[in-house]
């Protein structure tokens, strides 16, 4: 039987625009008949990954680009400073043998495309383990003139997954068999209410301007407006604990990667405008439970948009609902998770039947006694 651990997660975004679409908008979604506030899976994605970044070992870790060859021809000459002007052939060859159509990137007008590294036609995620591994597989071919061995090329490609490429998979166009399906998923975060946009209008001073003859124009430098919202918001997230010890192979390694994502999860922030508005914060409330039936979203609470409280704003009613509502599910359909913790500023008796109030930095711990049982013990 499956393992899911979800996070759910209520938090507050002051003004601010943190993702926002092609026209500089922040990203927004008709949910329950109501425009609300929108952040993608993807801006959250990122900053996780960044978060692994400042936080993991680099061993721990891939990397993602369509400039594989340059990548891989850079890791060669590390490991065989002798063969650095033939690095990119031989990293070429590693592509060639996997399969992976590599083409000349597109030059730049007056620029020569032929004398750049060739790119895949499409992001490709290495682990940084795998890139160490052909690299070192391509300089003992380079040294004893044997053919590169294609089976070992597609079993480096196979194996030793980072904790990045584990969670969020790889998609291989020209071989599905060298794509890793992703152990998690991360939804959009919606707000739990009704959310406009607004506007705000800016000027910036020119001091050279300010400071010359007074009889000189003393109007702005430049102006503009900047479109920008705020909002309470939910936040979910779900990590199948079986797919991402298959994808990484080792139990240790999958309780690493579940809590490291979990901390990262709650405590980072897309960047977007983040110097204009300031708007780091943390979340109000965040739940993690685990289950062997499915993953469960919450986000059903808040089809019917939370009103606002004169006296408490919407947290503490977007709280409210998600409890009811997560009760409502089990008393329906009897998805009770096996266990659940919760850290939350809110002080409310209803959320008891959420689990065990932690603080956060006990709840990680908490999700890897639980969770560890239920992994096979490393070899």
């Amino acid at each position: 039987m499956s393992t899911y651990i979800d996070v759910h997660i209520i938090q507050n975004i002051p003004p601010s625009c943190v993702n926002r679409d092609d026209t500089g908008s922040p990203k927004s979604a008709i949910y329950g008949g109501v425009k609300r506030l929108r952040v993608s899976s993807q801006a959250w994605k990122h900053v996780t990954r960044r978060f692994f970044s400042d936080h993991l070992d680099k061993a721990d870790l891939g990397t993602r680009t369509k400039r594989v060859v340059s990548t891989l021809a850079g890791e060669i000459t590390r490991q065989a400073a002798d063969l650095a002007d033939n690095a990119q052939s031989l990293a070429e060859e590693v592509f060639n043998a996997a399969k992976i159509k590599i083409t000349e990137p597109r030059a730049k007008k007056g620029e020569d495309g032929s004398k750049k590294a060739k790119e895949s036609g499409y992001l490709l995620f290495l682990s940084n383990r795998q890139i160490a591994q052909l690299a070192e597989l391509s300089v003992k071919s380079a040294r004893s003139g044997e053919e590169l061995d294609k089976k070992e090329v597609k079993k480096i490609f196979k194996s030793d997954n980072s904790i990045d490429v584990a969670l969020f998979g790889r998609m291989v166009a020209d071989d599905a068999d060298l794509n890793v399906d992703a152990a998690c998923q991360v939804a959009h975060a919606i707000s739990t209410h009704a959310a406009d946009n607004e506007f705000d209008f800016f000027t910036a001073v020119d001091d050279a301007k300010s400071h010359a003859d007074e009889r000189e124009d003393a109007g702005a430098g430049m102006m503009g407006t900047i479109e920008f919202s705020s909002a309470t918001m939910y936040r979910y997230a779900t990590v199948n604990l079986d797919l991402l010890h298959e994808n990484l192979g080792d139990a240790e390694a999958t309780l690493r990667a579940l809590t490291a994502f979990i901390e990262a999860f709650v405590k980072t922030m897309p960047t977007g405008k983040q110097n204009t508005f300031a708007n780091r914060t943390l979340p109000s409330m965040v739940v993690v439970q685990v289950r062997d039936d499915q993953p469960v979203s919450l986000a059903g609470a808040f089809e019917k948009p939370v009103r606002k409280s004169e006296v408490d704003g919407y947290v503490k009613d977007s709280v409210r609902e998600l409890v009811e509502h997560e009760e409502r599910l089990e008393k329906a359909f009897g998805v009770k998770p096996l266990s659940g913790f919760f850290a939350s500023i809110e002080e409310l008796e209803e959320l008891d039947m959420l689990g065990e109030r932690v603080s956060f930095p006990e709840l990680t711990g908490r999700v890897r006694d639980v969770v560890e049982s239920r992994l096979p013990a490393s070899e």
